[in-house]
């Protein structure tokens, strides 16, 4: 969670997804694609990353052996008052292209 008033945070941290985290992450096997999800909570700003993987395999690649466990850069550690320590994952039931 980011602090709501905290709009230059914010906009770091939407920079360095786009310049240091995409880059990285498409250049890994499997990944298919991200968003990044704001919504603003009271006196804060809420962020939920959600990465597309063709495999659990491929998430184990990114993250390791313990892929339940955030993968969260000290420099973003640093923008946020908190985060989950703990992920969850999905798999993808349907899609607009589906439908």
């Amino acid at each position: 969670m980011l602090p709501a008033h905290e709009e230059p945070i914010v906009a770091r941290g939407k920079e360095h997804f786009a310049k240091t985290v995409l880059p990285q992450l498409k250049a890994l096997e499997g990944f298919l694609d991200a968003k990044v999800l704001v919504r603003s909570s009271g006196n804060e700003a809420e962020v939920v990353v959600a990465t597309v993987w063709d495999s659990t395999d491929s998430i184990k690649a990114f993250a390791g052996d313990h892929y339940e466990h955030a993968v969260v850069e000290p420099v973003v550690r640093d923008l946020l008052e908190r985060f989950d320590d703990e992920v969850a994952h999905f798999s993808i039931a349907l899609t607009t292209a589906d439908a």
